[in-house]
């Protein structure tokens, strides 16, 4: 499926919005309720069996994702800012919490993501630290983006998941 032409077009989630979604151990959605569905622009069929990757912004650093992903594989929830793009090119911002949902027995049983609105002060502080780590990523790659990533997580405070996960929810207040 080929990615839509991104626009400058913001669509807003609402207070009163809840994005939840389900994906299988590679990223692939398996489940997506109603207000995904109306904010993204996509079918349920669209999106269903498909990656979450399909709505990655291109103005969103590959760092956060590899963050993200490292953090999950090793069983702990992740809250970061996406930027994600919609069907008609237009984006939204959230604030995602991917929790790992496990079976009775301890076995994995799938990824539960929900997302919610974030303040414009959120906004303004997450996209400039974004476009810088773009920047660096393009010019210099992923490893100097990530280096850039650690020191402004260290200047922060941040040493480990947990106090990544806090410092995000802090910025959205």
């Amino acid at each position: 499926m080929s990615k839509p032409e991104p626009t400058s077009v913001e669509n807003i989630v609402g207070s009163a919005d809840l994005i939840v979604s389900k994906s299988d151990a590679e990223g692939n959605i398996t489940y997506v309720n109603p207000i995904f569905i109306k904010i993204s622009g996509y079918s349920q069929g669209k999106l269903i069996e498909e990656p979450h990757s399909m709505l990655r912004h291109p103005d969103m650093p590959k760092v956060i994702f590899k963050y993200l992903w490292d953090n999950l594989k090793e069983g702990r929830d992740v809250v970061a800012y996406v930027k994600n793009l919609c069907k008609n090119g237009s984006f939204y911002w959230v604030l995602a919490t991917v929790r790992v949902a496990k079976n009775p027995d301890g076995s994995f049983r799938n990824y539960l993501s929900t997302r919610k609105c974030i303040t414009d002060s959120a906004k303004k502080t997450i996209s400039s630290l974004y476009a810088d780590l773009l920047a660096i990523q393009q010019s210099d790659g992923v490893e100097s983006s990530e280096n850039m990533l650690n020191t402004f997580l260290a200047e922060k405070g941040v040493t480990d998941c947990d106090s990544f996960n806090n410092l995000m929810i802090e910025i959205n207040k």
